[in-house]
């Protein structure tokens, strides 16, 4: 792993931490909670080399309890806000060129061959008749 990720920076830390909410209580006792810095380190790393959350190093934790704090602060809108204080901090390090964005994507083939086709459906009447009749409720008569 690459040493750069391996935590957050004190000068970036001191101004997320202003955005995080509050640790909720443990009336019952219970395993002590992963660092909010820790998380977030794991979090970056994820983002950066796009790695599954199970295959985080365990420098940062569980790669569940990641996604479950991850997914937490996206819920709370925690997320954007950080997100917000990690860009205007790499613009003022290192400035960013507001003019132009970037998008990754990968396009691959549906597994199995992705969803049931929708019926279509018909246009025109059909051709030829059926052997059955819908006036005589669907059985044969003879006249």
């Amino acid at each position: 792993m690459e040493a750069r990720f391996a935590d957050v920076p004190n000068r970036l830390w001191s101004l997320i931490v202003a955005v995080l909410p509050k640790e909720p209580p443990k009336p019952h006792g219970g395993r002590p909670r992963v660092s909010d810095r820790r998380i977030l380190a794991g979090i970056v790393y994820r983002l950066k080399t796009g790695c599954q959350w199970k295959a985080l190093p365990a420098e940062f934790g569980s790669g569940s309890t990641c996604h479950r704090r991850f997914s937490e602060w996206v819920g709370r809108g925690t997320f954007v806000k950080i997100w917000e204080v990690l860009l205007e901090f790499y613009d003022v390090k290192k400035g960013i060129d507001w003019k132009w964005t970037s998008l990754d994507a990968a396009i691959i083939k549906a597994p199995k061959g992705g969803i049931l086709q929708a019926p279509t459906r018909r246009t025109a009447p059909r051709a030829a008749a059926r052997g059955t009749s819908s006036r005589t409720g669907g059985a044969y008569r003879s006249a």
